[in-house]
């Protein structure tokens, strides 16, 4: 399950501490001029060592484009890149060859494969998602010509939390928030293909995330019928609207034209700056001391991630539409 969609299909490749990570974007429009700029824009503000909020390793994340575009336009074939990694310091996890850290991937992985690359957490660190950002960020490009746009936020005080958390050597967890403007009515299927169904989806793939809501979300069980209602009308162009936004822009799993609102909750991080209980492969107790840098937050490197995954979906969504014929 290294694949992502359907008529847009991406899949990436690559562990944190290999040659480098990739991916191929397939089924992409042919023709479409790029922004390579706007790329590198987006990834930057997924890239580790940019303040005391993020992990210190040093990474260019520079994109190199090996296929699908010609000339500056998308050629209709894969869009295959990858993305060197430059700053790994593999010795900094020598220790976790036979040790499980909490809360992470390590023993999971060890039962599943029977092999784990356990220098930085392989597979399953969240250096992966850098290659979704690449793969979003074109997405992006092509949900503007339907003046589609997407943004996620953090919630809350994030700089004083994460401050205060460091100086009890602990780390801690974020709520963000997603808007998509723009997106027309009649995305999504029934009844298994409904567009909150494959947003969850998108957004439960992305490491740590713990929860996913839309709309009204979780406050809509303690809601009567007549506060959550959306009442429709016809505005003064003739347009269906909606007087509010409980439904958070899905109605039947089918946007209804107001703009797409979800939060997805992020746990804390994992990897603890203080001594922790685990064991080893052996099942022998043991006091782990974790070396490496880390990101104390997910937010606001996730902030991109959330981005390209709603992308991603959306655009999905729109060729699903037109191979459907009525968008």
């Amino acid at each position: 399950m290294n694949t992502f969609g359907q008529i847009l299909r991406f899949t990436d490749f690559g562990e944190s501490h290999g040659p480098a990570i990739g991916g191929v974007l397939d089924g992409f429009p042919a023709g479409m001029k790029i922004d390579f700029d706007a790329v590198d824009a987006m990834l930057a503000r997924r890239r580790p060592g940019q303040s005391t909020l993020t992990s210190s390793r040093r990474e260019a994340d520079s994109v190199k484009f090996l296929s699908g575009i010609f000339e500056g336009r998308t050629t209709g074939t894969p869009i295959a890149f990858i993305i060197e990694n430059t700053d790994a310091r593999s010795s900094d996890y020598d220790e976790l060859r036979d040790t499980y850290r909490p809360n992470h991937a390590d023993y999971t992985y060890s039962v599943k494969y029977g092999i784990r690359d356990h220098r930085g957490g392989g597979r399953a660190s969240a250096r992966e998602t850098a290659a979704r950002v690449v793969a979003g960020a074109l997405a992006m490009q092509y949900l503007e010509e339907f003046g589609i746009s997407v943004k996620a936020a953090a919630e809350d005080n994030l700089e004083e939390k994460v401050k205060a958390a460091k100086s009890s050597s602990d780390t801690i967890g974020a709520l963000v928030s997603c808007t998509i403007a723009g997106v027309p009515a009649g995305l999504g299927e029934p009844i298994f293909g409904k567009l909150q169904a494959r947003l969850a989806f998108a957004m439960m793939s992305i490491n740590a995330a713990k929860g996913f809501e839309y709309g009204d979300g979780f406050r809509a069980a303690d809601m009567h019928g007549s506060e959550s209602v959306d009442t429709p009308y016809v505005d003064s162009e003739g347009k269906v609207r909606m007087r509010s936004n409980h439904s958070g822009g899905i109605q039947g799993g089918i946007s209804n034209g107001e703009d797409i609102s979800f939060r997805v909750a992020f746990k804390p991080i994992a990897t603890l700056p203080r001594p922790v209980e685990t064991i080893d492969a052996d099942g022998r107790s043991k006091i782990l001391s974790v070396r490496g840098r880390h990101d104390p937050c997910v937010a606001p490197r996730v902030l991109p991630v959330v981005e390209a995954m709603a992308a991603l979906t959306i655009m999905d969504a729109v060729l699903i539409a037109k191979a459907s014929a009525h968008l």
